[in-house]
């Protein structure tokens, strides 16, 4: 019994562990966030003003109003962009991987990427306006969606979805997006294809509340969810037949996993681009460290994914004086070397390069 118990108990205060970790960083990497940039602000001010507007009087909150708007007006509706689009990116890949049992999903699988990116394209340079400056975001959002479900629906046949049939369907829907973006960049005039290229590298800049909030509603209900449907995604594992026998509808998730994945990866990258690798790159790091059980690794995620963006938005906004990079390459050069080993590590485990 005790030689059970040890490795339980270990793996538990490795979770704990690791979740200490994730919220150390995050908080740590809020705090520098907040405080850099072209106006400096200390620590403790950043803190001071925080407690001050959850009621708390202290000697640490700034007297000048200037510092006061900067937090609250520019840097933190970003951080708290930062945050949510890495945690649900994060979910999502973690989703992914849990549906197709394969380290090598992500969220773009299923074309929610590419298909946002068109959807924004069409109103940058077809100029709609229907819904005023939020135009762009809603049509990413539908465009990421209906990708989605183009991809399902093509995929789905007698009434059983295969993951490789998902996958192929996925990277024709991939492609025939592509061409679409092209030819709107083609038709676009210069302005437009700067904005549609700028908006696929994807950037934090200009976050608002009212976007922060939406973002955090859809992305907490979400979040939720795939939580909640941990315990059935441990049991997928097993192999379809036997998570059948033991009374999960393995369509039905597989469904709603789906949509989920939609969700979360468009109501996330609607407002602030392309983000590459986040979905990929978090999942199979605390994976590897925390072990497969879902809840715990989706918990995680979460929390790994909000940190690496957090600091990823820190390296956008100071690595360039007087410029501000785009966050998704930033995302993308951590993620293509990563993805590179991945595939490799996959390889030298299955036996060696064919």
């Amino acid at each position: 019994m005790s030689a059970e118990v040890a490795p339980a108990r270990g793996l538990r205060g490795r979770r704990v562990a690791v979740y200490a970790t994730g919220a150390v960083l995050l908080v740590v990497g809020v705090i520098v966030s907040a405080g850099l940039g072209q106006l400096a602000i200390a620590p403790q001010e950043v803190v001071g003003s925080v407690l001050r507007a959850i009621g708390i009087d202290n000697g640490w909150a700034p007297t000048d109003p200037l510092i006061e708007q900067t937090l609250w007006q520019i840097r933190f509706p970003r951080i708290a962009m930062s945050l949510l689009v890495g945690a649900l990116l994060a979910v999502a890949g973690a989703v992914m991987q849990a549906i197709f049992g394969n380290p090598l999903a992500e969220p773009g699988v299923v074309g929610v990427s590419s298909g946002a990116a068109l959807g924004a394209a069409a109103a940058i340079a077809l100029g709609l306006s229907f819904f005023g400056s939020w135009t762009t975001a809603l049509l990413a959002f539908a465009g990421g969606l209906g990708a989605t479900m183009l991809v399902y629906g093509a995929a789905r046949a007698q009434g059983r979805t295969e993951s490789v049939t998902l996958i192929l369907t996925g990277i024709a829907v991939n492609a025939f997006a592509g061409a679409g973006l092209a030819i709107l960049m083609f038709l676009g005039d210069t302005s437009s294809r700067e904005q549609i290229v700028f908006w696929q590298l994807g950037s934090m800049n200009g976050s608002r509340w009212p976007e922060v909030g939406i973002v955090a509603v859809v992305g907490a209900v979400g979040v939720a969810v795939a939580i909640g449907l941990a315990r059935r995604y441990d049991l997928l594992a097993l192999g379809d037949r036997t998570a059948a026998h033991l009374g999960v509808h393995v369509e039905r998730l597989r469904i709603v996993s789906i949509v989920l994945v939609a969700l979360l990866t468009g109501v996330a990258v609607a407002f602030v681009g392309i983000i590459a690798f986040v979905g990929l790159v978090i999942p199979h790091l605390v994976r590897m460290l925390i072990g497969p059980a879902n809840r715990p690794l989706l918990i995680a995620s979460a929390l790994g994914g909000g940190a690496l963006l957090v600091y990823a938005d820190v390296l956008a906004r100071t690595l360039m004086p007087s410029a501000d990079l785009p966050i998704g390459i930033l995302t993308s050069l951590i993620g293509g070397p990563f993805f590179y080993w991945l595939i490799r590590r996959s390889r030298r485990q299955g036996g060696g390069w064919a």
